[in-house]
């Protein structure tokens, strides 16, 4: 019988090769892992915020939920990949190794401040935060109030479903007519349970563990993810498994995801897109692969 660290691992690497075959980032070949930040070369004064004159902050304080595992999570246990967000916790994740290479490449200290998904963009722009890193999708409805980075990751969309449940085998959209599902929140994902047709659309859920919660009751039938957050489902807990669709008889969507920054800061987003520029497509997806194998019980 194989261990749940084995599937572990072969569903990793199938993670990997998904994210080769998604398309290819900005990110050069070379190995390094942080570049110095480059000056922007704007004029200062523009309305996107570049200037010549940018300087990193002492403090980069990072947004995101801490609880959207492989992306981001929070655990009781410091480790070396962790990072404190108070009261005794820590985050870890995806985006908090991104966050880490951000902060290096600015020669800032690392502040991850666990924000709940709706509040992230006016965490933003009010000045709470400096960065989104939190797998958001760049979107024009987004781009009313924010900008974006370059893309930090790229994913397809699944379906997340129970394993003896009746829609275990589907194989396309069009098998989950009557089906109960439903997406976080004020996301792609929501919006895309509109592609099925036939389908009984539930009301959109706050977070991934409330539709995990949700689906493992019988509440819903299903719900819409990015393939890294249904294999961290899937190995958390057993019940669950996720389908995944052939090209033509799926969602035909890609997710990238970026980092967010305001309007206001375009020498920080000049300075950030260079940093993640120096990171390889091979080690993003070693990034990921890391992620996936520790996010919570995936032992």
């Amino acid at each position: 019988m194989k261990t749940k660290k084995t599937i572990a691992l072969l569903l990793a690497l199938l993670l990997v090769s998904v994210f080769a075959a998604c398309g290819k980032t900005d990110a050069p070949d070379s190995g390094a892992q942080t570049v110095s930040p480059t000056p922007d070369a704007g004029t200062p004064g523009e309305s996107d915020g570049e200037s010549a004159d940018f300087t990193p902050p002492e403090v980069i304080r990072i947004g995101m939920e801490c609880e959207y595992a492989p992306y981001n999570w929070t655990q009781f246990e410091e480790t070396e990949f962790s990072v404190p967000i108070g009261g005794g916790a820590y985050a870890d994740g995806y985006d908090v190794q991104i966050a880490k290479i951000i902060a290096d490449g600015l020669g800032s200290r690392l502040e991850v401040v666990k924000t709940e998904w709706d509040g992230l963009p006016p965490s933003l722009t009010s000045g709470m935060i400096d960065l989104i890193i939190a797998g958001m999708t760049d979107t024009p409805d987004r781009r009313e109030t924010i900008d974006f980075t370059d893309v930090y990751w790229i994913s397809d969309v699944v379906i997340v479903v129970m394993k003896d449940g009746p829609y275990a085998n589907a194989a396309s959209l069009s098998d989950f007519a009557g089906a109960k599902i439903t997406g976080q929140l004020s996301t792609l994902h929501y919006d895309l349970v509109d592609k099925i047709d036939g389908v009984d659309k539930q009301e959109a859920m706050a977070d991934f563990p409330t539709m995990l919660m949700s689906l493992t009751s019988g509440k819903i039938d299903g719900y819409i993810a990015e393939r890294p957050t249904a294999l961290a489902a899937e190995l958390s807990n057993p019940e669950v498994t996720y389908i995944a669709f052939d090209a033509g008889s799926g969602f035909g969507e890609e997710v990238p995801v970026s980092v967010g920054v305001r309007k206001s800061d375009g020498g920080l987003k000049a300075a950030v897109d260079a940093i993640l520029a120096g990171i390889s497509e091979d080690e993003r997806a070693q990034i990921m692969r890391d992620a996936v194998m520790r996010q919570p019980l995936a032992d």
